[in-house]
Formats: C-alpha cells, structure tokens, sequence
C-alpha cells in the first residue's frame, strides 16, 4: 500500500503561483513514477505533469512552460510549482503513484484561480 497526502491547494488570481506538496508514505520502495492529475468540474481527469523514478519528466500541453513537478526523495515527496496560473487551471489537483502498474491516490486540493 501506497499512502499520499496532498497540500498547498487554494484560492489565488490569475497570474499568481501556488506550489503543490505530495507526501508519500507506506510501500514506496518500487514506484515507478509519480504524478499530478487534475479534474474540473464536468470533465475528465487529465495528466497534468509526471516524473518517473529516472527523473524523465512529461507535461500537459497546456502548462508546459508554467509548472514544473519535481521530487525530494529525503522527504518522499513530489511538488508542483505553478506558475502563471489561469482561470482554466482551476480544478482539483490530485497526487497518483504508480507502483506495479496499480496506482494510488492521494485525496485531492482544490485550486481556484479567480480571473
């Protein structure tokens, strides 16, 4: 079992920053790869930004160049620092592991960008 707490979610304008905080915990020893996922309301759930153990990290389209996922592997956990957030950013923000092709997830922030 993987455990995920997620933090920094929030209320911000458009054009401000926010950085996100993963913590994993429990069987963490194999994971493959850890990423962030979004949903808004009546949509999907889509890859924001990934980082695999090799350190190859991918990125949505839409925020390449704006957020960046790194990991401290000290402190067992994933960020994602983003910037220049816009309206169509606003979503729940949640934290997936994958480890042996199962993925964990976190319980989810809420990011709110106000225009």
């Amino acid at each position: 079992q993987v455990q995920l707490v997620e933090s920094g979610g929030g209320l911000v304008q458009a054009g401000g920053s926010l950085r996100l905080s993963c913590a994993a915990s429990g069987s963490i020893f194999s994971i493959n790869a850890m990423g962030w996922y979004r949903q808004a309301p009546g949509k999907q759930r889509e890859l924001v930004a990934v980082i695999r153990s090799s350190g190859s990290t991918n990125y949505a389209d839409s925020v390449k160049g704006r957020f960046t996922i790194s990991r401290d592997n000290a402190k067992n956990t994933v960020y994602l620092q983003m910037n220049s957030l816009k309206p169509e950013d606003t979503a729940v923000y949640y934290c997936d592991a994958l480890r042996d092709e199962y993925h964990y997830w976190g319980q989810g922030t809420q990011v709110t960008v106000s225009s």
